[in-house]
């Protein structure tokens, strides 16, 4: 238990901003656009405080607070942060205020309303606060809540801030994307929802709650789960798991469920598409390394080999893809899918160098997607399509803008020296200690990855200027103020990736302690006899 509220000032700050926000006069919309980054920037540094305060040997969570919220049914307002949610937590406070000055003049595309830069900054910073305390619950009837609340401001993000267009059918086309997006998402949310009812009835059964009620206390159910006190039969238990892990495949999203995030991050604009994909989706993975194992751990293992083809096809299939396209922005959402299926690859492999290689690369996705997704949305955004072959020559005539796409795109193909490759390898490694033909199979993506790549910034940025892509410009100040800071991370966590690593090992241990999971013991074949010669020295050979 901590004296200050820490965690609640943290999701709480944007809650407040969004409402200031929305209160001020239509006409200030630039006021509105300081005070969502003055906010936003606030809470970052918060942040900073937490991870600086946070100590990665001490106890598993911290800054706890538990207060009641429903006692008659055992849900408390219960936070904590451990390692895996901290680096998450910075992730996502690290991103919004680069998000909210990436879209600094969205309202210009995104409608002609006198309150557009109001409603659009207040719903990102909605989300922000809505993502924060997701990562953050210690109850699972919290956690659940905000897993369903943040799709409302997500949705209108996407169905009512895409580009502008006198197109009905564009108009149409992001109406649908939305409603995709939140169809999906809450049918996987009334999906885990009757897993969490039965969750919740199996610890009344059992006693494990006050005054011979239920409990929602992760800690506590993690503890009965793993002590076999929940005493319910394997098959029940299964459904459970089923339940939650079908929740967290639709937002991840994993193959075949992933059909929802190609449509809706195109129709969005680039900021929120990254938004939705680099934070929103990362509470998915998070979801399963977190609920799924650790409230489950024997199903985990019983479905681990599913999931992990699950895995591996989505890997294999999102590159294919992205390869085919011809709009760029659907290609590096389908890039994601691929990336997504490693970070789940690495989950389930259970494993501690797939684990920690899953956590780092929730948290490299996100800043590769970021970089390669708002520098593409800069560059359609001067020569106003997204199909590839309208491109061509840009480096001639934007060298900063092409560079730095280059160095995001090569970080996205996970390039050695760049971020996303540590945690890459890292999933590769553990999984074939355990999986060994999935990994083959997920390590030759890494070829696919690097044709999509490569053949993107072939078409795009090289060869003569074609018509129209002449009145491209260079990055602005403001555009430089967004991509700068990403590719420096980018380098930074790819030659030095130790001060994340430090929070994310100490956490992923307890995760596998908790779940009764060790690394294999690794094999050595015997020497055959004859093999046997001494050496000098009194050495065998």
């Amino acid at each position: 238990m901590t004296d200050f509220p820490w965690l609640t000032t943290l999701w709480l700050a944007p809650v407040l901003g969004a409402v200031v926000v929305l209160v001020l006069p239509a006409s200030q919309r630039l006021l509105a656009r300081c005070v969502a980054l003055v906010v936003a920037v606030a809470v970052l540094a918060f942040a900073v405080v937490l991870a600086v305060r946070f100590e990665p040997g001490g106890a598993q969570y911290q800054f706890v607070e538990d207060h009641e919220w429903i006692p008659a049914f055992g849900a408390g307002y219960t936070v904590g942060l451990d390692g895996i949610a901290l680096v998450l937590v910075l992730l996502t406070t690290a991103l919004v205020p680069l998000l909210i000055l990436a879209g600094w003049h969205d309202e210009r595309e995104v409608g002609s309303g006198r309150r557009v830069s109001h409603t659009y900054v207040a719903l990102t910073l909605l989300v922000e606060a809505m993502v924060l305390v997701s990562f953050i619950s210690l109850d699972i009837l919290l956690f659940y809540v905000f897993f369903e609340a943040m799709l409302i401001p997500m949705y209108f993000l996407i169905g009512g801030f895409g580009p502008r267009s006198a197109d009905v059918q564009l108009r149409q086309q992001r109406s649908r994307a939305a409603v995709k997006f939140l169809l999906y998402n809450l049918f996987g949310g009334l999906i885990m929802l009757a897993a969490v009812i039965g969750l919740y009835v199996i610890t009344a059964r059992e006693g494990l709650g006050d005054d011979s009620a239920g409990t929602f206390d992760f800690r506590t159910v993690v503890a009965a789960a793993n002590s076999g006190q929940l005493g319910a039969a394997p098959a029940v238990l299964n459904a459970l798991f089923l339940g939650f892990m079908f929740a967290f495949a639709v937002k991840a999203p994993l193959w075949p469920l992933h059909t929802w995030l190609p449509d809706a991050a195109v129709a969005a604009t680039p900021s929120s598409a990254v938004l939705m994909m680099a934070v929103v989706d990362k509470v998915g993975t998070f979801g399963m390394l977190r609920y799924c194992l650790m409230l489950f751990p024997e199903a985990s293992n019983t479905y681990a080999p599913l999931v992990i083809t699950l895995a591996v096809i989505g890997i294999v299939y999102g590159a294919l893809l992205a390869i085919g396209q011809t709009d760029v922005m659907r290609l590096i959402a389908y890039t994601s899918i691929s990336h997504f299926g490693f970070i789940i690859l690495g989950i389930f492999a259970m494993t501690s160098q797939g684990q920690t290689g899953a956590t780092l690369y929730m948290v490299n996705h996100g800043i590769s997607t970021a970089a390669l997704f708002l520098i593409a949305g800069f560059l359609v955004s001067r020569r106003g399509t997204r199909v590839i072959a309208d491109f061509g020559g840009v480096q001639k005539v934007a060298p900063v803008l092409a560079g730095t796409f280059f160095i995001a795109g090569l970080a996205t193909l996970s390039l050695p020296g760049l971020a996303p490759f540590i945690s890459e390898f890292l999933v590769l490694v553990g999984t074939f200690s355990r999986y060994q033909f999935a990994a083959v199979v997920a390590t030759g993506a890494l070829v696919l990855a690097a044709l999509y790549v490569l053949w993107l910034y072939q078409r795009m940025m090289t060869g003569p200027v074609k018509e129209g892509s002449e009145r491209i410009y260079d990055l602005v100040p403001r555009e430089l103020a967004v991509v700068v800071p990403l590719i420096a991370a980018l380098i930074f966590l790819g030659v030095y990736p130790k001060p994340i690593l430090d929070f994310i090992n100490p956490a992923v241990s307890q995760t596998l302690t908790t779940i009764g999971k060790h690394d294999p013991v690794p094999t050595v074949p015997p020497l055959p006899e004859a093999g046997k010669a001494d050496l000098p020295g009194g050495v065998h050979k």
